[in-house]
């Protein structure tokens, strides 16, 4: 599972450049789909989705003359219950689906999340509006499976994800305007071999069945988390690169001064203690001149022997003091 997760995130990140290439056709690219698809109980089939919509151009994107539409979202035709899922974005319902009115920054993305239903039995008809680098379709476990047609599509295998195992397909290189079909059918579940993400088919011009594996992609419920997040306008990965490099950077910060702090502190000790020895020399030098001294005091006949032998302990009990602090410095 890490291993697929990785090559996915790999996978994501050579998309990145795509998004300068699409500019020239349209200033709007969707950098991800999300797809879940289950039945409801009235039988018809639910379709929850998460788009990330992207400005590729350097200049932001708003509305223009009369009309309000900034995003246009098409639906597929007949379906019902449309809902919207994040009230911070301001959107409008149209025939075709819906369109947003908020503008949208150069160079960000915005998420939308929204859910309809289509009918029991029929099949699902899509086209988008703008090119879509990648699509990832869900199916929870053994609630169906789905077949494509005019498209190629990828199995990418049984995988859990938020204690619910999915049936997970995905499709590349989506074109705007260009139609594709999928067939739910939530009766027949998906083969031992299809479920293990391990089988290769051929596949014709016209038909859509998955081919190859694939790896399994970011967490809906996390996605939709961050859109709901004030940091929504900040691209994911981009947000956690610099996160990173501001915990390395203080990590980093920290070590330093602490180090430095430390060897100041062994400086200043070090500072200390040749202070220390050298004042004690200092009194040892001025004891022994006080003793010449006294000395001399004594032969002139300057003093009483009295007074000279006070004196004189005196001196040498403050010498043998200082030698022995002079000792804690040698030995």
């Amino acid at each position: 599972m890490i291993k697929k997760v990785t090559v996915f995130l790999l996978g994501l990140l050579l998309l990145i450049p795509l998004n300068g290439m699409a500019a020239g056709e349209s200033a709007i690219s969707v950098d991800m789909h999300y797809l879940v698809v289950s039945p409801a109980e009235d039988g018809s089939t639910n379709m929850m989705n998460m788009v990330n919509y992207t400005n590729t151009s350097a200049e932001e994107i708003k509305s223009e003359g009369k009309g309000e539409a900034v995003l246009n979202v098409t639906i597929p035709t007949g379906a019902t219950g449309f809902t919207f899922l994040d009230n911070k974005i301001a959107q409008k319902q149209v025939d075709t689906g819906f369109i947003t009115t908020d503008p949208i920054p150069a160079n960000q993305t915005v998420v939308l999340p929204f859910s309809y239903r289509i009918s029991k039995g029929e099949e699902i008809n899509l086209s988008f509006d703008y090119p879509v680098q990648m699509m990832q379709i869900l199916v929870p476990e053994g609630m169906g499976s789905i077949e494509f047609k005019n498209i190629t599509a990828t199995n990418q295998g049984l995988f859990k994800m938020d204690d619910q195992n999915y049936q997970g397909y995905s499709v590349e290189g989506i074109q705007a305007k260009q139609a594709f079909t999928m067939i739910y059918d939530k009766d027949k579940q998906p083969s031992a071999s299809e479920a293990q993400g391990s089988t290769e088919q051929s596949v014709s011009e016209t038909s859509g069945n998955v081919t190859k594996t694939a790896p399994a992609f970011h967490n809906p419920g996390h996605l939709r988390m961050w859109s709901q997040s004030p940091l929504r306008s900040w691209d994911p990965h981009v947000f956690l690169i610099v996160m990173a490099a501001i915990i390395i950077a203080a990590f980093s910060y920290f070590t330093y001064f602490r180090m430095k702090a430390r060897a100041e502190e062994k400086r200043l000790g070090a500072d200390t203690e040749e202070n220390a020895f050298k004042n004690l020399m200092a009194k040892q030098k001025a004891i022994m001149d006080k003793i010449l001294e006294l000395e001399e005091n004594f032969d002139d006949g300057n003093m009483s022997e009295a007074d000279y032998q006070a004196k004189l302990s005196a001196y040498k009990q403050h010498l043998v003091q200082v030698k022995m602090n002079l000792r804690q410095f040698v030995e």
